[in-house]
């Protein structure tokens, strides 16, 4: 293993003790295939499956694994229109398993998520039967302060752009406290313990991945 990966490993290690304490379950993985496999076990075929916007999931092929196995999806993204979508997110509160990433974790195990329209963050707070994250350690970050800034500094400017909205962090990379319409920071939320035993499971990745 390189230098980065044994930190990575050591560092996981620490902080599952922490999140544990926290009421989470987790896992380490050390890279993509090996956490998709992760995920996979830990949902029974069958099991209805919705998810939030997340790179992570996408470029560690979650999506596409799902696809060839027999679950049942709640798909967004398939909607014909707005309204069709906004039902098919409300169904995802009723899901087996919510997926998702997480927008900054602390070292002590504490969970930072910054959303928009608030679903996301919704559903990772109340609903779902299982809330399953899949983080690349790159979100990793060492206390609470830190993590808020990673969200409005790191992930907030490269998701505006992604969804090519007109933000002040689009068009200049720094964060200008916005109020306007495409304002993606509405909704912030920090998990630091889970009451339902379990609920939450998060994987932690030997990866850089997502924003």
């Amino acid at each position: 293993m390189t230098p980065t990966q044994t930190y990575y490993q050591r560092l996981a290690e620490t902080m599952i003790k922490k999140m544990e304490k926290r009421g989470f379950e987790a896992y380490y993985c050390s890279d993509r295939k090996e956490a998709v496999e992760k995920a996979l076990s830990l949902m029974p075929e069958g099991s209805s499956i919705a998810w939030g916007g997340s790179m992570t999931l996408e470029e560690t092929g979650l999506h596409a694994a799902l696809s060839a196995s027999d679950y049942q999806l709640i798909d967004r993204d398939k909607a014909a229109n707005a309204e069709e979508k906004k039902a098919l997110q409300r169904q995802a509160f009723c899901a087996d398993f919510y997926l998702m990433s997480s927008n900054a974790i602390t070292k002590d195990g504490i969970l930072v998520n910054v959303d928009g329209n608030g679903n996301r963050v919704a559903a990772l707070a109340w609903g779902p039967d299982h809330v399953l994250i899949l983080a690349g350690m790159n979100k990793v970050e060492p206390n609470l302060e830190a993590a808020i800034a990673r969200v409005h500094h790191t992930a907030a400017p490269a998701n505006t752009i992604r969804l090519g909205l007109c933000t002040p962090c689009s068009q200049t990379g720094v964060c200008g406290d916005c109020l306007g319409p495409d304002c993606i920071c509405s909704q912030t939320v920090i998990t630091r313990f889970n009451r339902n035993k379990g609920r939450i499971k998060i994987i932690l990745i030997g990866e850089h991945l997502g924003y």
